[in-house]
């Protein structure tokens, strides 16, 4: 980056407006304690809009006394941003020329041209009347609608050499263009157009409202099969309509598969009130529910242990003591329980003692129940596990 400095000629004093001074006041207000020099940014761009489009060196101190921040600090500050004018510009327009590849390829250089025959030949420097300026700045960040100049907080897009004359035609007669592509381009779609998301009912509401009805009327079949299969509901009190919960995106999927065909099954192909509606519903995704849960294959419970007196689960490596008590918790006693347990026995496990994700898998609980159910045992002799 080239060395910036302060403009040689400078005023001998700055003071902010009265209505800028509580702007300044207001936004230093809205940073913590201890950290308004965080605010020198805005002040600074604020000081440079009053000072006719540039920075004076007596406006950095200024702002810096309000902050309490060291003069130098300032300084650092004004002249490393190249946001900042730290010599006078135009006083209706400053034009910075984006030169980045994009804009370079796009025609960059004509643009240049113009400010070169228009304002002066020199970046930098205003024109005889000093009513304008410009520069060449790296990347503005309109890289789609290249190329492109700034003005102050506006971009104007698209540009040809014809357009940029009529951009500083505007800013002369006081009478500035709307900013944004002077072709007419909406945002940065392509120039001839939208060539993707053409539907207009994307826009119109239509497909929102569509969307919204079929939400609506999932979650109204998903309360009811909620309500049918709870435990204290007369058809949720099987032990099969007692299986753990299902998740409500689970019940949504199992409302919208085939439910318009079962509902003509059920009904009969006559016309059915609401109610009746409803509970076809409940009673159509109450038995998809079971058979789900069904499905899950949970791994085999016993409320006792067979006999009266079950296995030494701590012989399993990876079971303490404590383990083994949970596992009793549950319904689980014996070796050959763990022995059957599938990938879906495991999972639902899993998910009923949190922290133990992947344990029994890791430590081959399967494996170690299956030998111990045959009736192996670990000798300690030959440095396997003893019995705890």
């Amino acid at each position: 980056m080239a060395v910036r400095r302060v403009n040689p000629d400078q005023p001998a004093e700055f003071a902010f407006s009265a209505e800028n001074l509580a702007w300044a006041q207001e936004t230093i207000a809205k940073y913590p304690s201890g950290k308004q020099a965080s605010a020198i940014i805005p002040l600074l761009w604020r000081a440079q809009e009053q000072s006719g489009g540039w920075l004076p060196e007596p406006a950095i101190r200024a702002v810096c006394d309000l902050l309490g921040m060291a003069h130098i600090r300032g300084m650092e500050v004004a002249t490393f941003y190249t946001m900042f004018q730290l010599s006078p510009v135009g006083t209706k327009a400053h034009v910075q020329v984006c030169g980045t590849t994009p804009c370079m390829l796009r025609g960059s250089r004509d643009l240049i041209s113009v400010c070169q025959h228009r304002i002066h030949e020199h970046p930098h420097t205003p024109n005889s009347d000093g009513t304008l300026s410009w520069e060449e700045v790296e990347c503005i960040g309109v890289c789609a609608n290249a190329p492109v100049v700034q003005i102050g907080k506006d971009t104007y897009e698209d540009l040809t050499a014809e357009q940029f004359e009529k951009v500083l035609d505007g800013f002369i007669a006081g009478k500035p263009l709307k900013p944004g592509s002077q072709t007419g381009r909406t945002a940065s779609c392509p120039a001839g157009g939208p060539t993707s998301l053409t539907d207009q009912s994307l826009y119109d509401g239509s497909t929102i409202d569509a969307w919204r009805k079929r939400f609506e009327e999932t979650s109204e079949a998903t309360d009811h099969a909620q309500e049918a299969t709870s435990p204290s509901s007369p058809a949720g009190s099987s032990s099969a309509a007692a299986a753990p919960a299902v998740h409500p995106a689970a019940l949504a999927a199992i409302a919208n598969a085939g439910l318009v065909k079962e509902l003509e099954a059920r009904g009969g192909g006559k016309a059915m009130s609401a109610g009746e509606l409803d509970k076809i519903k409940a009673d159509m995704l109450r038995d998809r529910v079971i058979a789900a849960a069904q499905a899950a294959q949970d791994p085999e419970l016993l409320s006792e242990p067979r006999g009266g007196k079950g296995d030494d689960l701590s012989l399993i490596w990876g079971v303490a003591d404590k383990m083994a008590e949970k596992l009793n918790s549950i319904g689980v006693w014996h070796f050959d329980q763990i022995a059957k347990w599938t990938p879906a026995n495991v999972a639902w496990f899993e998910s009923r003692l949190d922290g133990f994700k992947s344990r029994v898998t890791r430590e081959k609980w399967i494996e170690q129940a299956q030998k111990l159910a045959s009736g192996w045992r670990p000798d300690s002799k030959a440095g396997e596990r003893p019995k705890d």
